[in-house]
């Protein structure tokens, strides 16, 4: 039964405590707040930035040729080499193009070796005077005719294998095919992407800063900034930290912000091309001034604090807070300064210029703990149904 009136004891001033930040204060009988002296000390925070996650390198798959898809040599999601064949085109034209060429150069060099031999006939001819120069001179220049020939011959045969190999369409680069929208048997053109090719053995996030910070980062260097954290879409944290790296040397006219890249190791191929997510830049204030949420007001936006003045009447202050917090505290920009005392329970009664007599926060406690002592068992009742 003891153990039992404790808790129930434990229970009355948890809630004449709770009463003491939003919903009122405890009767204590004199005009009697809590109220502190502001100070410094160390915060760790952060700044969070939405963010898109692209391959270090993202390459579209295009053909140079025209024609119906015969092979599709890899699936979605598959890794690939540099080099590797991932598509095949109907290519028979283009083989009989090449054999033709080839047939071209055959009959050209057939030509050369032919004028060859005349050539070096006609200059034995000609060193025993047999025939004169006209002769010798024809013969060579129908020599250098034929090599044209043959030379022509050859540009063609590259030009047709090169039209070959356009049939085989292969990675630029190593990485993870991206989607397939085109099955085999489908015409298919340059105009068409195929697929893409990323490369994610690290990821480039991209984040966008305001013009303010931009101009703080260009004057410190990227290389002041700490390592980043990467939050995904389903909340949690990528395990790898990252590095900022690049910034972009553009402002966005239309939105006044400028573009950031973070690079992070991608080992696992967790991160995949194309996903969203958070950038978190951790930030420490070594002389940050921290108030309890449960003591400022909150009016259109705006918040405020009851800061007390030397003739002990409160003053209705307006202050400005860093936008990222940990559900418990405030970090205060602007409004309050080291030494200023600010109430820290029962705002809610509280009024601008209003006389209240300061107490500290023990003895504040101190004073809840008396209050629920004398409650009865029916006052202990009601405050924890109100509760």
């Amino acid at each position: 039964m003891k153990m039992k009136k404790m808790m129930m004891m434990a229970a009355v001033a948890a809630s004449l405590v709770a009463c003491g930040g939003g919903g009122g204060r405890p009767q204590f009988g004199d005009n009697e707040y809590p109220v502190v002296t502001v100070g410094t000390s160390s915060a760790d925070m952060q700044t969070v930035y939405p963010a898109s996650i692209k391959g270090v390198q993202d390459v579209e798959i295009r053909p140079k040729a025209t024609g119906f898809l015969v092979q599709i040599n890899v699936k979605e999601g598959q890794a690939v080499s540099a080099g590797q064949t991932l598509f095949v085109i109907d290519n028979e034209t283009a083989q009989a193009q090449v054999r033709q060429a080839q047939a071209a150069v055959n009959t050209a060099q057939q030509q050369v070796n032919t004028a060859q031999l005349t050539a070096d006939n006609a200059k034995k001819l000609h060193e025993s005077k047999v025939i004169g120069d006209f002769e010798l001179q024809t013969s060579q220049n129908t020599l250098e005719s034929a090599k044209a020939q043959l030379a022509q011959a050859k540009a063609a045969l590259a030009s047709a294998q090169e039209a070959l190999s356009y049939c085989y369409v292969k990675s630029p680069a190593s990485g993870v095919v991206g989607t397939l929208p085109f099955k085999k048997g489908a015409l298919v053109s340059a105009s068409n992407a195929l697929t893409t090719v990323a490369n994610i053995s690290s990821m480039d996030v991209y984040f966008s800063v305001t013009e303010k910070e931009a101009m703080r980062l260009s004057q410190s260097g990227l290389g002041s900034l700490p390592a980043v954290k990467l939050q995904l879409a389903d909340g949690s944290i990528y395990p790898h930290e990252g590095k900022v790296t690049r910034m972009s040397g553009v402002i966005d006219a239309g939105t006044g912000s400028v573009q950031l890249i973070a690079t992070f190791a991608n080992p696992e191929r967790q991160l995949k091309s194309g996903a969203t997510g958070n950038i978190i830049i951790p930030r420490q204030n070594t002389s940050a001034i921290i108030v309890p949420q449960m003591c400022v007001m909150e009016v259109q936006n705006k918040k405020f604090v009851y800061i007390l003045g030397k003739d002990n009447k409160v003053k209705y202050t307006e202050i400005k807070v860093d936008p990222q917090n940990d559900g418990n505290n405030y970090v205060v920009t602007d409004g309050l300064k080291v030494g200023d005392k600010y109430v820290t329970n029962g705002v809610t009664k509280l009024n601008d210029g209003m006389e209240i007599k300061p107490i500290t926060p023990e003895r504040y406690q101190q004073k809840i703990d008396e209050q629920a002592k004398a409650m009865t068992a029916g006052e202990i009742v009601s405050a924890v149904s109100k509760k």
